[in-house]
Order: C-alpha cells, then structure tokens, then sequence
C-alpha cells in the first residue's frame, strides 16, 4: 500500500511535490479507509483533475518511473516473484523551462506498506545513471527506522540486517541496488519490498485493445467475476468466447431463448473499455495491488467510472488494500458522495511552465477556512475556485496569477 510519494526535477515538475495517501483527520466516508493497527489510516482512491497540460498525466509518469526503473531488470532476467502486469515504462526526463534543471538529479521518494513492514525507498537519477539510492524498512509498530542499504554513486553501504551476508557492492551504474539484490540474493526484505513494486499494475485504457484482457478471460473464475461484474452495469454480456485462431474475442449474450455473438471491435467504445479494464482491476482487488490508470474515464460512461471507485472504497469488495490513483476530467463524479476532500487532487502549471499539485484539503477559501464537505465541488471547480487563475491566489496564497 502506498503512503507517501515524492518527487521533483521530472518533466513539468521542477519543485519537490508531493502525493499523500494518508488520510486526513475528516469525518467523511472514514468507513472506506484502509485501517491497520499503529499506524495512519490510508486512503483507497486518490483522483487528479486539472486542465490539459496542467500536469496530471506528468505526476502519473513520475511513480511509473520509478516503479518501471526498479522492475525492469528483474522482469528482463526472468526473476520476478509475483505474476507481473503489463506496465508502461517511462524514461526519466529532467524539467525542461530552465537552464539548471537539467544538470541536477532527478529524485523519487516512496513510502509504502508490504505486510507488516513499511519501506522508505529513495532513487536519485543525474546524467544517465543512479546518483543515490537507499532502502530502509521498520515495524508497523516500531518507531525507528533501519537502514537495508545506502548508495551514493559507487559507494554503496549496508545495513547490519544484511552487512554478515557476502554481498556484491558492485553494480553497474544504471541498475537499481534493489534490483541487482532481488535478483541475486534471497533476502527476505528486499524480496518483500520487490513483492510491492511487481504488483503495481500502470496502465492507460485511452485506446482499449483486447490484448490486455486475453490472458484474463482463459481462466473460469476471472470471467466469470468480468461477467458478474459487467452485469452489475446492466451491460447484459452473457459469456465470451475466443477464437484462438484468429486471435478475437467475441461476447455473447442472449434474447429469449436464442443466442448472438458480437466481435469484440462491434462493441461500443465504453463496453471494450471496460472489458480491458475490468479483469485488472478484479485481479487488483483480489491481491491488494496498487493500480494506477491514466485517462480512466475516457470513453466511460460517469456512472460506470463511479462503479469503479466505489469497488475501492466498498470494504466488502476492497479486503485487501487495494488501492486506485487515476486522471479525470469527468465532473459527474467530482462530488461529496463520491470522495473525500483529501482524495481529490489538481494538476495545473504556473506562468514559469512548472507544474503544481496540491489537494481539495489544502485549499483555504476567502474566509481563510477550509472547503466544507457540504461544498459542491464540481460547481466550485467549474466557476475556478480550484484551479490555475487569480482566485487561486487567494486560496493556496501563492502566487498562480
């Protein structure tokens, strides 16, 4: 489960910035929070709204970065320990408005729960190749964190959980050391941070291709839950078939006592988004993975993208810590009945070019007080109140004009 995620100096974003899944002190919707004993509660969904070029599919990219950068290696040589999805990889791209960013690192920090351990993770990227690295872990409910390893170019440090094994300190310079670990070595910590960064699935369903659903839909328990699922959304799909030959899919459903068949290409646009979608996301709540999706509503109709959310945040549905981030220009679903106020996010640059996020929660109205929960916050963020303009100087008390 994820808790924190920083970063700076990528792509639009020159500034450290922050992305929070811990949950506010709030009084709404406290029954969808991801609870465990000791520690801050956690929030299921998080959902990043803001104009085109504002830098809402920027943030996503940074966490596919730094997930995709330490997955790679070991996904390359076969060494993954959990069934791995499909994800994107992003290269690592310093801001581009200035004339210093790019001679500076670009730096990742993460901080996520795996069992009954939290990992603080940093990566820092300069020139090519890793400039600092290190992985500490402590006890949910331990104060102190320990250090796993501490690298600084060349010079990598252990720490004495594993200082007694004969370990490699050698790496080449473009390999993360969690990486290089996890491949060679057993060792139960990196293994179980390892297990954390597998498991995040990082997809984009703007252009659906059957493709992603294939390898879902051979198994009898996913299609069967795809099915039950699609029902629940009054979409009336019976069963699938596929045609390993010419590698289609065709969904069927039936009308009194009769039976038709539509090729997967015949459907409408939202129905084979949601076929795409559908299996990934059920595999995600069956194992208590982190799925992050860009552009998540589009070609989706509202009512199914609140479908979706509520699978999140419904306990019953959501046993696993399973959590969502996604992108939205839907304002059907900016409502007090969908989120909370921490849960909603906005992307948007200033006059320098340089993306800025901060959330519902952080912004203070002319009265110097928080947005209510009672707000209408689809009418709020419409009239601009939420967004990249004047008033946002007197919300934020930054300079956004």
């Amino acid at each position: 489960m994820l808790c924190q995620f920083s970063f700076q100096n990528f792509r639009s974003y020159r500034s450290e910035t922050t992305l929070d899944f811990q949950a506010a002190a709030l009084p709404e919707f406290r029954e969808t929070l991801i609870s465990s004993k000791h520690v801050t509660d956690l929030l299921p969904v998080n959902v990043v709204y803001g104009p085109n070029g504002g830098g809402k599919s920027n943030l996503l990219a940074a966490l596919a970065c730094v997930i995709s950068t330490v997955v790679s290696p070991v996904l390359q040589l076969g060494k993954t320990r959990r069934a791995f999805v499909l994800q994107q990889k992003v290269p690592v791209v310093p801001f581009r408005f200035d004339d210093v960013s790019s001679k500076e690192p670009t730096e990742f920090r993460l901080f996520f729960r795996e069992k009954d351990s939290e990992y603080g993770y940093y990566l820092a990227w300069k020139d090519g190749a890793i400039y600092a690295e290190s992985l500490y872990r402590k006890a949910l409910s331990g104060k102190k964190p320990a250090m796993i390893f501490e690298r600084e170019a060349d010079a990598i440090e252990l720490g004495y959980s594993i200082r007694k094994q004969s370990i490699n300190r050698s790496v080449n310079p473009k390999m993360p050391y969690l990486s290089f670990l996890a491949i060679n070595y057993d060792i139960p910590a990196i293994t179980e941070a390892m297990q954390w960064f597998e498991g995040c699935i990082i997809q984009s369903y703007a252009r659906p291709s059957v493709d992603a659903a294939l390898s879902f839909l051979r198994t009898a328990d996913t299609k069967k839950a795809l099915i039950e699922a699609l029902n629940d959304m009054d979409i009336d799909i019976t069963d699938f078939r596929l045609d390993e030959q010419s590698h289609q899919l065709y969904t069927m459903r039936r009308i009194g006592a009769s039976s038709y068949e539509l090729s997967f290409d015949e459907e409408s646009d939202g129905t084979q988004k949601l076929i795409t979608a559908l299996p990934v996301l059920l595999l995600a709540l069956s194992e208590g993975r982190m799925v992050i999706i860009d552009e998540l509503d589009a070609k989706l109709h509202p009512k199914l993208l609140r479908y979706v959310i509520q699978m999140f945040q419904n306990r019953e549905i959501n046993r696993h810590g399973s959590q969502l981030l996604f992108t939205s220009h839907d304002m059907y679903t900016m409502k007090n009945t969908v989120f909370r106020r921490d849960e909603i996010w906005f992307a948007a640059e200033n006059h320098e070019h340089e993306s800025e996020l901060y959330s519902l929660y952080e912004i203070r109205g002319e009265d110097h007080q928080r947005i209510k929960n009672t707000a209408a916050y689809d009418k709020q963020y419409m009239e601009g109140r939420y967004g990249a303009d004047p008033y946002l100087s007197n919300l934020l008390g930054g300079d956004f004009t």
